[in-house]
């Protein structure tokens, strides 16, 4: 599989959440494969300021509900868009673990949080098929434009069960099936479906409504 886990995730032009998952066997055209080996070259669209638009991080963040201390982790985090933003919510005490599959990335992720003074960021990579959270060690988990790239999503779902502490949240942000960009219209996933397998992966999920332009929030609870 070589399709990065975050890379696309976050660009106006490639699909967004190029985390390193390869699509599963819902998908008949098979997986988007891509490679996000220069991460200052897709750093100028992953971080374009024309993305905020439609990507709205700052409803993103608000939907999340993130409190002073939490632990966050950014899933197919790519060249940082939603560091920053998450950085400021979990504060001087809390934690962002930015998250990818794809080493240069992640390199690039801890130049910019040193850059950036993001002290509260730590940037790691994880393979394709397991997020490596340690049990209960999570407060949220952000995943943006990256489910569609991922390979036996409930057993995924599952392993985000365990890394949440009770009460946690994932958050699936995704395209629609009819947005006028992201990935190839057969690569998308419905918001239905989403829920469907969070709760497949013991997760209590449900629609957000964001009024995202382009794209659904969906959130499953470790109750």
């Amino acid at each position: 599989m070589v399709v990065p886990l975050i890379a696309c995730a976050h660009s106006s032009t490639a699909p967004e959440g190029t985390h390193t998952h390869a699509h599963s066997d819902d998908h008949p055209h098979g997986p988007l494969v891509h490679r996000f080996e220069h991460a200052e070259q897709w750093a100028k669209q992953f971080d374009d300021p024309a993305r905020d638009a439609w990507q709205r991080p700052k409803d993103v963040i608000a939907a999340m509900a993130i409190a002073p201390g939490m632990s966050v982790a950014d899933l197919g985090a790519g060249t940082g868009y939603f560091e920053p933003w998450l950085s400021r919510a979990v504060g001087a005490s809390g934690t962002v673990l930015a998250l990818d599959v794809e080493p240069d990335m992640v390199r690039y992720l801890t130049e910019r949080a040193a850059r950036e003074q993001l002290t509260n960021v730590r940037a790691s990579i994880v393979p394709f098929d397991d997020p490596k959270l340690a049990m209960g060690s999570v407060d949220r988990v952000l995943i943006v434009d990256t489910w569609h790239h991922i390979s036996d999503r409930e057993r995924y779902a599952g392993k985000l069960r365990d890394g949440l502490r009770v009460g946690g949240s994932v958050f699936v942000v995704d395209f629609t099936l009819d947005a006028t960009h992201g990935p190839p219209p057969h690569h998308r996933i419905a918001a239905d479906q989403v829920m469907r397998e969070l709760t497949a992966g013991g997760l209590v999920a449900k629609g957000l409504p964001t009024g995202l332009p382009e794209q659904y929030v969906v959130v499953g609870a470790r109750l």
